[in-house]
């Protein structure tokens, strides 16, 4: 594992967040920096998830099939474009995080400070959407993943958040059991306090009815 670490790649592509990697990073480190791109994919050092974005593959998975998962490979590619601290999975996304959508799911939504169009992936059937936000209003935490440490909304945000757009993701006949099993995990005060802060009051009575309909 180290001779494929130390020999394919040097070190300052190890430091990139989220191991993702975009050919115009990469000017300090080489001179023409996509064919030596090209040659590392061939190699199978790097493993491209979109057109000019890649990720570095595990040392012990090189030469065998490894497919990163969708919320990471987002996270990775926003992080990439608008800088770690400003680039935060929200929505089904965040709940798929954070273990309330237990199916993998064709669309991944992160929250950043400026729009940017829809990014299509290459080496699946999936697409990253951007959502502008204030990220730094947004009630966030961090979360591992296998490709390093996420931003994502919190139980109490997220619950807010797919309340609010149910139907962004394309997968809104998992978003009222993920809302129902993050309310559960929320701080009934945090909740409130965060409802009233972003004047999400109303939908809040809404997500309270719902789960209270259902244990009646």
């Amino acid at each position: 594992m180290t001779e494929h670490r130390s020999i394919l790649l040097p070190t300052e592509l190890w430091r990139a967040p989220l191991r993702t990697l975009r050919p115009q990073d990469l000017a300090n480190v080489y001179a023409q920096p996509r064919p030596e791109i090209a040659r590392l994919v061939d190699r199978g050092a790097l493993h491209r998830v979109a057109h000019g974005y890649y990720v570095i593959v595990p040392p012990d998975h090189i030469g065998r099939p490894w497919l990163p998962g969708l919320e990471a490979v987002a996270a990775g590619i926003a992080s990439s474009i608008y800088g770690p601290d400003h680039a935060v999975l929200m929505g089904i996304s965040a709940a798929r995080v954070l273990g309330a959508l237990p199916r993998a799911l064709a669309t991944a939504i992160v929250a950043v400070p400026r729009q940017h169009r829809p990014i299509t992936l290459t080496d699946r059937a999936a697409q990253v959407r951007f959502v502008r936000r204030d990220t730094d209003a947004l009630d966030a935490e961090r979360a591992e993943t296998p490709l390093g440490p996420v931003l994502v909304t919190t139980p109490e945000q997220t619950v807010l958040d797919l309340a609010r757009r149910p139907e962004l993701g394309n997968a809104e006949g998992e978003v009222l059991p993920a809302i129902k099993t993050l309310y559960r995990r929320s701080d009934p005060a945090r909740l409130e306090q965060l409802a009233g802060n972003q004047h999400r009051l109303a939908k809040l009575r809404e997500v309270e009815s719902w789960v209270g309909n259902e244990e009646r």
